[in-house]
């Protein structure tokens, strides 16, 4: 269990009637104080990002106080600890100097040196952890980027906000379509956090079986049902200490909705089939691709938890609102892939950016990042350019081959994509296209696309 960062001072004395004594004064003078009567342990609860100091005797039983300094420094060696002794000794003070004490104090002390020295710990404290997340901040913009690539305003707010949230104890609730990436941005908060050195346990509620979606995220005792004849640890316990991601969550069923509720405000998990309530420390960040509101509205989902969730929303823009983003990620997909393959990077010709820019990406960057790896490879592509309504346009081909060959392609592609509208006449179409219609003609014929076919009727009149 990790000391709460509410704690500004973490006392450590054998001594009760002195460990009581230098409480009170720490108490009375306003700060938050932990005593202990050993140093056994302490460490282990202490986080790199606790905005405390440690003031500890040095002479005591078990882990004595340079012992504990030394234990202290080895997991951050800026954390302030003021050792106290009430043995006057000059060698002893002089090694904890060196070792890397803040001040040493000789019993017995004024209480006002005490404050004093504990006061002026706290300000470094605060001083060092300040720019510790400066260079965090900087550190995780460039990461942030590596990993979300994209220029487009949408993507910015959406680094700016992972970058805000990510430093908070905030469940997340994720939206966006499917391939859009809500995993890539899940460890992002998850890396960025004070949580990162904790597990990352992603799980797809949309994959479970209604049968054993609650023993997979809840665990079960030994005989809670047929077949149960051990103990598992569910996800949410196996996450405790770190962060658990819930893809799909809108697959749920109301009556896991109820339990997973219960654990968001109580931060408790009950084992099937247990009646033991084990604490948890996890955050939980929550993904869907449906409208959670609408979903409540319908009754296939707890209007309870969805405001429970919605606190802190991160919306991931689909690529197709992303403009120009899709070339850098398909150049950074392309680029990933040949270097993983040995083969030498392909640039993109004019065309074949014009092509990228044009389709509506349903898949999203999964799909995008399919596509990179087949141009990697050198393979013919062709891309589904399904509008985001469902309604199928004409597929296109990304092709490798020179320029006469790309424009050649180029051209088919925005004629077809063209004839997959509605088109009462040739007139009509070549009106649309800005072309003749005896060259509309002549292109349709080269191309081996036919009016009649694709408008559903042989009408090739004006």
């Amino acid at each position: 269990m990790t000391i709460d960062n509410r704690i500004e001072v973490v006392l450590i004395d054998d001594d009760p009637h002195l460990r009581q004594a230098l409480s009170q004064t720490l108490d009375l003078a306003g700060l938050k104080v932990l005593s202990l009567a050993e140093a056994k342990g302490v460490a282990g609860q202490l986080s790199r990002d606790w905005p405390g100091v440690v003031v500890s005797d040095i002479r005591m039983p078990g882990i004595d106080g340079l012992e504990l300094l030394s234990e202290l420094h080895a997991q951050d060696p800026e954390l302030p600890v003021l050792l106290i002794t009430g043995h006057g000794d000059v060698p002893l003070a002089v090694q904890a100097m060196r070792a890397g004490a803040y001040d040493f104090l000789e019993k017995p002390f004024p209480s006002d040196h005490l404050l004093d020295s504990v006061r002026r710990a706290l300000a470094l404290r605060r001083l060092v952890l300040d720019n510790r997340s400066l260079r965090l901040a900087l550190s995780d913009r460039h990461e942030l980027s590596a990993r979300l690539v994209g220029q487009s305003p949408s993507m910015l707010r959406l680094r700016e906000q992972i970058g805000a949230l990510a430093a908070t104890r905030a469940d997340v609730l994720i939206l966006g379509e499917t391939g859009a990436g809500k995993e890539v941005v899940a460890r992002a908060l998850h890396d960025l956090s004070g949580r990162r050195n904790g597990p990352f346990v992603a799980i797809n509620a949309g994959a479970l079986a209604e049968s054993v979606v609650e023993s997979e995220l809840f665990g079960h005792e030994p005989g809670a049902f047929t077949g149960a004849q051990k103990r598992r640890i569910g996800k949410f316990e196996f996450a405790n200490g770190g962060t658990l991601f819930l893809d799909e969550i809108e697959s749920m069923s109301l009556d896991v909705q109820v339990k997973l509720l219960r654990l968001l405000q109580e931060r408790v998990v009950e084992r099937l089939g247990g009646n033991q309530q084990i604490p948890l420390d996890i955050r939980v960040i929550a993904a869907t691709k449906e409208d959670l509101r609408q979903a409540a509205d319908q009754g296939r989902f707890r209007a309870d938890l969805y405001y429970r969730l919605n606190v802190a929303p991160l919306r991931i823009p689909p690529l197709r609102e992303r403009g120009e983003d899709a070339l850098m990620l398909f150049q950074h997909f392309a680029d990933e892939a040949s270097a993983r393959h040995g083969l030498p990077p392909h640039e993109l010709q004019p065309a074949q950016r014009a092509l990228l820019l044009r389709h509506s990406w349903p898949g999203n960057v999964r799909e995008l990042q399919n596509a990179a790896e087949r141009f990697a490879l050198g393979l013919e592509l062709a891309l589904d350019n399904s509008a985001p309504d469902g309604n199928p346009g004409a597929p296109v081909e990304l092709v490798s081959g020179g320029l006469s060959e790309q424009v050649e392609n180029f051209e088919k592609t925005l004629i077809a994509a063209e004839l997959a509208r509605p088109h009462s006449s040739v007139r009509s179409l070549a009106e649309a296209l800005g072309i003749p219609r005896k060259t509309l003609h002549d292109k349709l014929r080269k191309h081996g696309l036919n009016f009649g076919d694709s408008q559903g009727h042989a009408d090739e009149s004006d």
